[in-house]
């Protein structure tokens, strides 16, 4: 398949397991050049190093904490240095949404939203912030967010906050950006069997 990704420069948080792995394998397969970023640096470069001999391509692995701007501001100018630019991001980075968390109303306390909130919600916010005036600036660009079922189903009040507000946030970026050549998209996986 060509996706006409070949000479693109990517950046996927949360790249290093999981839908966003999938995701850096698919674009370095297409020919895009790929930073992976996550909190691990040991998963981190056996992820890189793995999809680099998978692909053919350059996948580069550099640590984030998407929960500070200046770890995100640190990601894209080490992305634009290593790269030459960047044309693509793609935020999948979020704590894992697992069956030990509480679901019902009574269990939902203040911090577990927050939590949710500060890392996938304003975690995609922050990457976006730092890459959208290198897009901008070329007139060109793609993020993708990445959502889950939460947006669309009642399972728990703190994962339904989380998703829906990432579907928030990308209707607004992508009205912001958009006029700049910059497509915004969110994307609503169901649930998925990864390592």
């Amino acid at each position: 398949m060509d996706l006409q990704l070949n000479g693109k420069r990517a950046i996927v948080t949360g790249g290093s397991r999981g839908i966003g792995r999938a995701i850096a394998r698919t674009l370095a397969a297409e020919g895009a050049s790929v930073v992976i970023a996550s909190r691990g640096r040991e998963a981190l470069d056996a992820a890189a190093t793995e999809l680099t001999e998978q692909t053919g391509g350059r996948v580069i692995g550099i640590t984030v904490d998407t929960g500070g701007q200046e770890s995100v501001d640190r990601l894209v100018e080490r992305t634009v240095a290593e790269l030459g630019g960047v044309d693509i991001l793609v935020n999948s980075a979020a704590t894992p949404w697992s069956s030990g968390k509480p679901t019902d109303f009574d269990s939902i306390t203040d911090d577990v939203v927050r939590e949710e909130v500060e890392i996938k919600v304003l975690g995609y916010l922050r990457t976006a912030r730092a890459v959208s005036p290198h897009l901008i600036e070329q007139g060109w660009g793609r993020i993708i967010n990445i959502s889950g079922l939460g947006a669309r189903q009642a399972n728990s009040i703190a994962q339904t906050i989380r998703n829906v507000s990432v579907s928030a946030l990308t209707k607004n970026l992508a009205d912001e950006l958009g006029p700049h050549g910059v497509n915004v998209t969110v994307v609503h996986p169901g649930l998925t069997r990864t390592e």
